[in-house]
């Protein structure tokens, strides 16, 4: 969005019931064109946002969503996911969905994180990411890594990327929608595990559930609390947490 396309927005959010609020969220959303503008700049036609969901709970799949957003792309409310509840996302999401030029979430399981490590099975995941687009993009926006395998394309890498770029907040909403939609299925797939409720991530419910229950499909073996429990259930070690 230019200069004089940021000026007519302010201008029709000024004529909204708060003028104040309105202005303030057109403006901090135009400062995250930045980096857009920066690669435009550069000649740059496809501009890609990339991020991940997933990569510290215990259990379930990483996602890594890929967007292309139009330059006249405008949603209040876009933001890093962390910064937003569920419901906010989940009304996000469907309008980024409708109005990106083009968008992918890949997911890569917790056989292969086990297998690759976090790090590198995300580097996997965004990599298919932008492998399936249907617009090939000449330039990757993304949050604090980089994707070696795509050298040909050109990448900048950006410390909490998905607050200053607004191609990789809706990145980061697209994945982190898409994976919550998939923890939940698994609750009915793995009943007990309270899936649809900490996503995989490691709560105290979390744990009481993996000694209960011991370690489903779909654990990440290879991460310290899972581990623990498959060495006590082994009986090669004393139960985890009580020690």
């Amino acid at each position: 969005m230019d200069k004089q396309g940021r000026e007519e927005r302010v201008k029709v959010l000024k004529k909204r019931k708060n003028p104040r609020a309105t202005e303030e969220e057109a403006q901090r959303l135009a400062q995250m064109w930045k980096f857009e503008q920066q690669a435009r700049r550069q000649g740059a036609k496809w501009i890609a946002g990339l991020d991940e969901a997933g990569r510290g709970p215990w259990a379930g799949p990483v996602a890594a969503a890929a967007v292309v957003l139009p330059t006249d792309f405008y949603i209040e409310g876009i933001d890093d996911s962390k910064k937003l509840t569920a419901a906010k996302r989940a009304y996000l999401a469907p309008k980024i969905r409708q109005m990106a030029l083009d968008w992918s979430v890949v997911f890569l399981s917790p056989q292969a994180i086990d297998r690759f490590n976090i790090l590198e099975a995300t580097r996997m995941a965004m990599t298919q990411a932008v492998l399936s687009l249907t617009l090939p993009p000449d330039y990757l926006l993304l949050d604090a890594i980089t994707l070696p395998k795509l050298v040909a394309v050109r990448q900048e890498p950006i410390i909490q990327g998905d607050q200053k770029s607004i191609s990789i907040a809706c990145a980061s909403i697209l994945a982190k929608v898409t994976r919550d939609q998939a923890m939940e299925a698994y609750e009915t797939l793995y009943p007990g595990y309270g899936f649809s409720q900490h996503k995989g991530y490691g709560t105290k419910r979390h744990r009481e559930c993996l000694q209960q229950l011991g370690v489903s499909p779909i654990h990440r073996r290879t991460y310290r609390p899972v581990r623990e429990v498959l060495r006590w259930q082994a009986g090669q070690d004393e139960k985890p947490y009580e020690r």
